[in-house]
This record gives structure tokens, C-alpha cells and sequence, in this order.
């Protein structure tokens, strides 16, 4: 002890306690990318190619990349499941995704959770959507409509068809205005 009332542990002390050098923690992420469409595959390379050097930058060792072509709403999406099974059996610390509606439309806050109890984060590396994702939203939105309808009017009927068609057309409408 030091005059002062200092304790002085020489460094190798330290070491021989611990047992060596304390190492940081590796980081293992999985990049998780969507679009809506198969018109939008460049949109899907783009994202896979930003989110891995983001974590690259980052210093997290990549487990895996996952995509899907498919709407947000959409729950049997083979990426989506995959990931699932990556947080489940703890083989994951982070799930990496560039906006959080690239994981699900809605939610978001729930895999958020359910992820959390697995001690799984979810960083979003861009606040914002794009702009162009209005085209998207509109695609999700007719999506929604198209299953209640069926579910309302019967999956073949000529009202469903005629609810949809002027759901599409209102769209169009309020979209042209905007």
C-alpha cells in the first residue's frame, strides 16, 4: 500500500489471476436484407454490399448474409426464418439491417423484444426509408386490402375484384394529387 492509501498490483498479478490477457469479445452479426420485388435485385446487392462493410467497419465477424424478395408483411419469408433460427440457438449477437422495415412492416418493436430475450440486438444502420419506398408502401398497402377482401367477399368472387380494383384506383387518385 502507498502512502496515500493506494493499493499498487503489479500487471502481471493481475494477469496471473485472470488468467491472461483479457480478450475483447468477438461480435458476431448477420446481415439481414429485403426488397419487395425481384425488379428491385440491384436495391437488394446494394444493401448487402453496404451493410457488410458497415460491419466490416464495425469490427463484427459476419455469420451470415440473408435476403429475401418478398413483401414486409409477408411471415414465411426463408431469410426471415433462418434468422429466427440463428437468434433462437444463440448463434448470433446482432442482426444487421439497413432500415427497420427491411425486417417487418409492422412490429418492428416485438422482434425487438423477442430478440432482446436471447440477447440478440437489431442496429438499423439508416434512420430514414428512401423515398422510393412509397411504391412499396403502396404494394403492402394493396397486399392487406386484397387479403381482407377475400376473407370479406370470397377468394374468387366479382366483389372482391371490384373492392380491389377501386381500392387501386383511389390510390392512383390520392397519389396523382400528392
Amino acid at each position: 500500500m502507498t502512502p496515500t492509501g493506494r493499493w499498487m498490483i503489479p500487471e502481471s498479478e493481475v494477469e496471473r489471476i485472470i488468467g491472461g490477457r483479457v480478450e475483447v469479445k468477438e461480435v458476431r452479426a448477420v446481415i439481414y436484407a429485403r426488397v419487395s420485388s425481384s425488379d428491385q435485385r440491384n436495391d437488394l446487392e446494394r444493401q448487402i454490399q453496404h451493410l457488410t462493410q458497415y460491419c466490416s467497419a464495425k469490427g463484427y465477424r459476419v455469420v451470415d448474409v440473408l435476403s429475401d424478395v418478398a413483401s414486409g408483411l409477408k411471415t414465411s419469408r426463408r431469410g426471415l426464418t433462418k434468422l429466427f433460427n440463428y437468434v433462437v440457438n444463440r448463434q448470433v449477437d446482432i442482426v444487421v439491417v439497413a432500415y427497420r422495415d427491411r425486417l417487418t412492416r409492422f412490429g418492428f418493436e416485438y422482434l425487438e423484444y423477442f430478440f432482446k430475450q436471447y440477447g440478440v440486438r437489431i442496429e438499423v444502420v439508416y434512420g430514414e426509408e428512401p423515398r422510393d419506398a412509397h411504391q412499396e408502401l403502396v404494394e403492402d398497402l394493396l397486399a392487406i386490402v386484397t387479403s381482407f377482401a377475400g376473407k370479406l367477399c370470397g377468394l374468387r368472387s366479382h366483389r372482391k375484384k371490384r373492392l380491389v380494383e377501386g381500392f387501386k384506383k383511389l390510390l392512383e387518385e390520392v397519389g396523382g394529387s400528392g
